[in-house]
């Protein structure tokens, strides 16, 4: 009989087939979650005319999925402690996929709204257990890298909502973007048949043959047998209050961090709500609006996967600090009349700096928080960013709404990148006062 550490066992595996089909899954399932969000900003345009919608009223009516979106996570990260990740995420799968049909069927911007609620409610609840599976499997010395690839399936989901509506909006109207939803719940038994357990949760459970065969799945060589224990350390530590994130010297960095998490949100989703709309204002025909959101989310996909590289090799904080400067320089220039290929270019380079900061700054929040109280901060951050993506659209509607010049709207989206990589810098320069007085405090303690 041997007892087995868990934790050890996934921390220091090698990257084998079961890791590819945990990462492949996880992607597929963030593609479909992506296709569901962008699509907004894709049919946007075309029922804002068929509805004569206001900007305000369309910034108003995107918002709701965002609401649903900060819900979502709160009620399913629960739920899915309870009933297990693996059933929390078909739950969710099921409810994004399935209300985005029915928001092909909205006749009234009302209906559509509630709609987009429901479909918000699976799409907020299935990230953040996504991510937490991935995270859980991932080797210790790739858990940042395989995080990130796995989320650039949320790019490719809004590169393919675009692409699709380049084709299908002309000739079949926008109802049918939103019946092309009921595709992906084909391979819902797929999911359901391949897709691990959170073996924590497994042993939480008692269900250790289960827990064990995953394991084997993992390292072969290890040969787990009915007789031996499955030991595992409790990873989330006492439950810890919001008081808690402010006390040891944490105030600066928890108050910096929510202030990035809100302005990088609110950038992601005003940008991914009227983008097209904005581009379709400034004379560009609607297939070339759309051919803009592909290659803002084709630079979210690469900049999520550079992001995990380089944070894994440089300090974080500064990466994420250069990438908000770059954003705020690539999102200013897009008002103004440059040839294509530039345009195109500084389209991906936002994509890449907006869409891939926001995964890190999920690393930096992990990173910075203790195990204790992780579960805590990262909720708190994502949920102060949350409303910074309700703010979003609401803001590009207002802009659009006091018709001001091309120009001063993308610097209006830019601004909160300049407030965000303020806040980060801050974060960074307190990091470093930190670790720097931390041996003089252990110097003072022994003497």
């Amino acid at each position: 009989m041997r007892k087995v550490d868990v934790h050890e066992i996934i921390d220091n595996a090698r990257f084998s087939q079961f890791h590819w089909l945990v990462m492949c899954l996880c992607a597929l399932l963030l593609i479909f979650d992506g296709y569901d969000l962008f699509i907004y900003g894709v049919v946007l345009p075309v029922i804002m005319q068929e509805w004569g919608l206001t900007p305000l009223q369309a910034g108003a009516l995107g918002s709701y999925a965002l609401f649903g979106m900060m819900f979502g996570a709160l009620i399913f990260g629960t739920l899915a402690d309870r009933i297990g990740r693996k059933k929390g995420i078909a739950i969710c799968f099921v409810l994004f996929s399935g209300a985005t049909v029915l928001n092909g069927f909205a006749s009234t911007p009302t209906e559509f709204g509630i709609f987009r609620f429901l479909a918000g409610l699976g799409c907020g609840g299935l990230m953040p257990n996504v991510v937490a599976l991935m995270n859980e499997y991932a080797p210790k010395k790739l858990r940042s890298t395989l995080v990130a690839i796995m989320f650039s399936g949320y790019s490719l989901g809004g590169m393919f909502s675009a692409g699709l509506g380049i084709y299908m909006l002309p000739r079949f109207g926008w109802e049918a973007m939103f019946f092309a939803a009921a595709v992906p719940l084909l391979l819902l038994p797929v999911i359901l048949w391949k897709l691990p357990e959170s073996v924590g949760f497994l042993v939480r459970q008692g269900r250790t043959e289960q827990a064990r065969t995953l394991l084997n799945r993992i390292d072969p060589s290890l040969a787990l047998g009915a007789g031996d224990e499955l030991v595992m350390t409790e990873v989330k530590g006492k439950s810890a209050s919001v008081l808690e994130l402010f006390r040891d010297g944490r105030g600066v960095r928890t108050l910096s961090i929510w202030i990035a998490f809100f302005c990088c949100l609110l950038m992601v989703y005003a940008l991914g709500s009227w983008l097209p709309k904005l581009m379709a204002n400034a004379g560009y025909s609607l297939g070339s609006s759309l051919s803009f959101l592909v290659a803002l989310n084709l630079g979210g996909m690469f900049g999520a996967i550079l992001g995990g590289w380089l944070g894994d090799r440089f300090n974080l904080a500064k990466v994420v600090v250069a990438f908000f400067a770059v954003s705020v320089a690539s999102i200013s220039l897009l008002g103004f009349k440059t040839p294509m290929p530039v345009l195109y270019t500084l389209i991906t380079i936002a994509g890449a700096t907006v869409i891939g900061t926001q995964i890190l700054l999920y690393a930096s929040a992990a990173q910075f928080y203790g195990l204790s109280i992780r579960s805590t901060g990262l909720g708190w951050a994502s949920g102060i960013g949350r409303n910074g993506a309700i703010v979003g659209p609401l803001l590009g509607g207002a802009l659009l709404g006091i018709e001001l010049p091309l120009q001063l709207n993308f610097i209006a989206f830019a601004i909160p990148g300049v407030i965000a990589a303020l806040a980060m810098t801050v974060f960074a320069v307190s990091s470093q006062r930190s670790g720097a007085s931390a041996p003089a405090m252990l110097a003072a303690a022994k003497a």
